[in-house]
């Protein structure tokens, strides 16, 4: 019987693992495929926030209830808090910087660009 809650348990950690490679794989897509500052750091705090959450608990359940787990859950709610401030902070410093934000006149430019060079 406890091989079986142990195979359960693994399955089950494994899942909240693996959902959280996703998020963590979709923030690495949006930091390299969106046009601009703003949106990347809107990428990578979301989504890095939460594959940290589900990776995390994903640990703390193959760990069962240890003080190890105690601790990942402690590092869990530091990066849960701190990365969302984390992001806004550096996108309001941006902002008041003057760092420019991407519009769809930059693309439509962009489009122009692109047709030029290949006529």
């Amino acid at each position: 019987m406890i091989l079986y809650d142990f195979a359960f348990r693994e399955t089950f950690a494994a899942i909240f693992m693996v959902a959280g490679a996703i998020f963590f794989i979709a923030s690495a897509i949006g930091m390299l495929r969106l046009p601009d500052f703003y949106m990347r750091i809107h990428a990578s705090g979301n989504s890095e926030t939460m594959g940290c959450m589900l990776s995390f608990i994903g640990l703390i359940i193959y760990e069962g209830a240890t003080l190890t787990s105690l601790k990942m859950a402690i590092i869990f709610i530091i990066v849960f808090l701190a990365n969302p401030i984390g992001s806004h902070i550096l996108s309001k410093a941006a902002y008041k910087s003057g760092h420019k934000m991407w519009t769809l006149k930059d693309l439509r430019k962009e489009e122009d660009e692109d047709a030029d060079l290949h006529h």
